[in-house]
């Protein structure tokens, strides 16, 4: 006879409702109470029917993952951790990209291409704040990403504009003055590249550097060959940047191509830092430095977001805008090096 959550809780010594809370993923339990239930349902071989569950809450046990590319690294990392965390609470995970284009973000806000799921977590990248959190009055949504969420949807990002800001001072304290950020996108209302600029300025400011339009290089999109592109541009133009703050690990990556195709050394001639922590760069010559987010927090505590409105929805808690840890992984592509005083 298979196991029941009764018998799951009188061999780890608690209430049916704890048991239960472990098993779905909600509700708070401590970790020592979380580790004992989950020995019992391990000893007793527990296995929730999540069909006949789901349909007495008239739940699906599915949610939606809207990412804008599967093959960008770092949402590639993104979306690896979320369907592992989700896994842990027997939810499944439809996946969906927008490539960025604004209509497939609203066709899948709005519809998840025609699929019934409980929640949906979305990092948007053209969609205005309006449309976005809109959706949310229907089924939970959390958003992913430096998008404002206006009060009216869960949230989860990084602090970008301190990340940057974190960045481009690591640059100055290596004794760079003329530092080059590739990676602005006025074309888009996502505000990753906004944020990214922003702390790239504040660290110029407060050491009194002015800001120079010439050092600061659009992008069509955030991949090596637009990092490639930029650095030509950059270079070319005759700025003789000695430092580069790029706005995503891809773009680095095509910046630094570009730099050794032209005879630059890095990081004697040139700096090179890029933003994401994807795994690529650690393994890039010289290896890049780079802003790492938590991206194991990103997942866990947007499920959460999503967990706590699917189980609870009439629970009046506010919208929350969760700001996850990062840190500057400094590596050789910024090393400080011994550099002459002006006017030698």
């Amino acid at each position: 006879m298979s196991s029941r959550l009764k018998d799951v809780a009188a061999l780890a010594g608690v209430s049916i409702r704890t048991v239960s809370n472990v098993v779905s993923g909600t509700g708070a339990v401590a970790e020592e109470t979380r580790a004992r239930v989950q020995a019992a349902l391990d000893e007793l071989g527990y296995r929730p029917n999540l069909a006949a569950r789901n349909l007495r809450a008239g739940r699906t046990g599915l949610i939606g993952l809207v990412i804008p590319e599967l093959h960008s690294p770092y949402f590639a990392d993104l979306a690896g951790l979320i369907v592992a965390a989700a896994q842990q609470r027997s939810w499944t995970v439809v996946i969906d990209q927008t490539f960025g284009d604004d209509e497939a973000e609203r066709r899948l806000l709005e519809g998840t291409g025609g699929r019934m799921v409980d929640g949906l977590i979305i990092s948007p990248w053209s969609l205005r704040p309006g449309e976005l959190t809109a959706r949310a009055r229907d089924i939970p949504v959390v958003l992913l990403g430096e998008q404002a969420a206006r009060g009216l949807a869960d949230r989860v990002a990084v602090d970008s504009v301190l990340a940057a800001d974190e960045a481009t001072t690591h640059l100055l304290e290596t004794g760079r003055r003329r530092i080059a950020a590739i990676g602005v996108q006025p074309h888009l209302h996502n505000d990753t590249a906004r944020q990214r600029l922003e702390g790239y300025h504040r660290a110029l400011e407060r050491v009194g550097l002015p800001r120079d339009a010439a050092l600061e290089l659009p992008v069509r999109a955030l991949h090596r060959e637009d990092g490639a592109l930029a650095m030509t541009a950059l270079l070319d133009s005759g700025a003789r940047p000695d430092a580069v703050f790029a706005f995503t690990d891809e773009l680095a990556l095509g910046a630094l191509h570009v730099a050794h195709e032209r005879g630059l050394r890095v990081p004697e001639d040139l700096a090179i830092a890029g933003f994401d922590g994807i795994e690529d760069g650690r393994y890039a010559y010289p290896p890049l430095t780079t802003i790492v987010p938590d991206k194991r927090q990103i997942a866990e505590r947007a499920l959460q977001c999503l967990a706590d409105r699917i189980y609870s929805p009439a629970a009046q808690v506010p919208p929350l805008d969760v700001v996850v840890p990062h840190h500057l992984d400094v590596r050789g592509s910024t090393r400080a090096v011994a550099r002459p005083a002006h006017g030698e």
